[in-house]
């Protein structure tokens, strides 16, 4: 089964593993969503989500799928070669995850490692998620930057969060520190970057 909310980018691969002899796509889905419904209706061997679609997420949909479907092993295949997003796919449930800059060979010999049982992991991103460590960042430390992301104010925080605007401040500090970081724009950026987010 494929998720990917790109048509084109989806209907790609699907014809490219197509031609796969011993492969047959079973189902199609355009978001997370829909990615889980389709995956409880057609009960694949394996899911090959994207990450970035709307609503749902990949690592969200690849959960659920694990989950609702023991039987489904779960792939991430996606565009953005994050560490902290390859650590978050494998605690979800993922087994593999690879880059979607690989050639499209590549893909159809993954989905029958994955398949045999075996996890299959893009080199480049294991080196850095063992390098990168654990995530530093407490739940609410992780609520509070994600909330300042979007350029949110100190008082629009703590309203959407419910908190007083001193623990607002003390969590941005906290985050700033553990994520080594100058401002609250850099430590929103360096724990994107890592997948904390």
């Amino acid at each position: 089964m494929l998720a990917e909310d790109q048509a084109m980018v989806r209907g790609a691969l699907a014809s490219l593993l197509g031609l796969e002899p011993d492969l047959e796509v079973v189902g199609e889905a355009a978001d997370g969503a829909e990615a889980v419904a389709v995956a409880a209706r057609v009960r694949p061997d394996v899911a090959v989500l994207d990450i970035e679609m709307p609503g749902l997420d990949g690592l969200a949909a690849g959960a659920r799928i694990a989950a609702e479907v023991p039987g489904c092993r779960v792939m991430i295949v996606t565009t953005f070669g994050r560490a902290g997003y390859l650590r978050t796919a494998m605690e979800a449930g993922a087994v593999a995850f690879l880059v979607k800059d690989s050639p499209a060979r590549e893909l159809a010999a993954a989905i029958r490692r994955v398949h045999a049982g075996e996890r299959v992991i893009d080199p480049a991103l294991a080196a850095a998620a063992l390098s990168a460590g654990p995530n530093p960042l407490s739940g609410r430390e992780r609520d509070v930057l994600a909330a300042a992301a979007d350029g949110a104010t100190i008082g629009d925080i703590a309203n959407r969060l419910h908190l007083s605007e001193g623990t607002v401040r003390n969590y941005l500090s906290s985050a700033i520190q553990k994520t080594h970081a100058r401002n609250r724009i850099e430590a929103v950026r360096r724990a994107q970057t890592q997948g904390w987010l």
